[in-house]
């Protein structure tokens, strides 16, 4: 709270302040470039915590690493944002290229060379959580269907690489495995940014890793606890204000402690194939997320289940696909094209399905706000049915986590 109210007296003034960029800017629907920065100085020297989004003129491009001096009306920021800036005046200060940025921006340019739009930028999505470039129209269609989260980077695209990666190396030195394992969620890291799900994924991925490197195991609830407690020791902000953070451990509860004591629960045997496992982790997770998304946002999709069943097995194909698409254009642009038609097929399946389903009538259901008292009670009796399973289970306990890259259909949504 003391951090945070230094931002009060500058609230709708105009002020000069200096940041350092967190990601390429992109153009917005106003013709601003948009961009998160931290680092954040006002010009009489004192330093802001947090982060700040800024959109403005006067420069052609801001990239990721760049100082940037912007001035404008400093507004009170939303989510994972402290504050905001529009049509700011920009200037670059100083340029701090980075390799990582410039191999990811060639990456991005290759995949441009392979595909066509919307569906590079919807790769792009799927692989590193990058959609500030993908079109209204098809965020429109995601997000009446459910399927926003397949393009938030998540946990699900770090379990796929873990698992090719054990897959790979796994049977030959389990060591070898280990430090390549590691070394692949620093590089994801870097690759996709820090955010909140990103670092809830990555710290569940280390721990399980060194647990099963030392033959030891997890439970949910302490992998879960454990993680969010590293996560606000090292930012508090993301308890206080960021609705990332709490979607992506409510996701991550229902699909790691919910989904497995209904499955001990039910006789039947459906839950255990792809589909049915997708479909379980989803409604788990959906029921999870869903009070949090009604409280905050008023809004609601009421197709989503068969929306995920029919798009989210797909997804660690795609990605495959994609990476293979924009390797392709990176090193032979002249050949590219042959070799992402594969992709190009699945990546417009999926889009297609999105646009069909996204125009049923009455399939998006909004201004429904759910009062804050009323969301505590529907959490409070989904913790009274976790008990009661729980204790009814043949185990006293869930599931142990042993392998956490071990591949989870619904660990996309988490």
């Amino acid at each position: 709270m003391q951090k945070l109210a230094d931002y009060e007296p500058l609230l709708d003034q105009k002020v000069t302040i200096t940041a350092q960029a967190t990601e390429d800017a992109v153009y917005g629907k106003t013709k601003q470039l948009s961009f998160a920065a931290n680092n954040i100085m006002l010009d009489n020297g004192k330093r802001l915590t947090g982060k700040v989004q800024l959109s403005g003129f006067g420069v052609n491009a801001v990239f990721d690493g760049d100082v940037v001096a912007a001035t404008g009306k400093l507004r009170q920021g939303f989510s994972a944002y402290q504050g905001r800036m529009s049509f700011a005046q920009l200037h670059v200060v100083e340029h701090h290229p980075s390799m990582i940025a410039e191999t990811r921006r060639k990456f991005v340019s290759g995949m441009r060379t392979a595909l066509p739009e919307p569906l590079a930028s919807f790769v792009m999505g799927l692989l590193v959580g990058q959609r500030a470039t993908l079109p209204d129209e098809v965020k429109q269609d995601l997000l009446m269907v459910g399927l926003t989260h397949i393009i938030a980077v998540s946990g699900y695209n770090l379990t796929i690489i873990l698992h090719a990666s054990k897959k790979l190396l796994g049977g030959r030195s389990k060591r070898i495995s280990t430090w390549l394992s590691l070394a692949l969620i620093g590089v994801f890291l870097m690759l996709a940014g820090a955010s909140a799900s990103i670092v809830r994924a990555a710290i569940v991925s280390v721990l399980s890793i060194a647990a099963s490197y030392y033959g030891r195991s997890f439970r949910p609830l302490t992998l879960l606890s454990f993680a969010a407690a590293i996560t606000v020791w090292a930012n508090p902000f993301y308890l206080w204000s960021d609705l990332s953070w709490y979607l992506s451990f409510l996701a991550f509860y229902g699909v790691m402690v919910l989904a497995p004591l209904v499955q001990k629960r039910w006789p039947a045997r459906w839950h255990q194939t792809l589909i049915g496992g997708v479909a379980l982790e989803s409604v788990c997770a959906e029921i999870m997320s869903l009070p949090f998304v009604l409280h905050i946002f008023g809004q609601m999709s009421l197709i989503g289940l068969p929306a995920n069943v029919l798009v989210v097995t797909l997804v660690p194909l795609a990605m495959l696909l994609g990476l293979i698409a924009g390797l392709a254009g990176m090193f032979v642009g002249l050949i590219a094209g042959w070799l992402a038609w594969p992709a190009v097929l699945l990546l417009n399946y999926m889009l297609d399905i999105a646009h069909v389903m996204a125009h049923f009538p009455h399939i998006f259901v909004e201004n429904r706000s759910l009062p804050l008292s009323l969301m505590l009670c529907l959490y409070g009796l989904i913790i009274v049915i976790t008990t009661t399973l729980w204790h009814k289970t043949k185990s006293s306990r869930p599931d142990i986590i042993t392998d956490i890259n071990q591949p989870k259909t619904g660990g996309l949504l988490a």
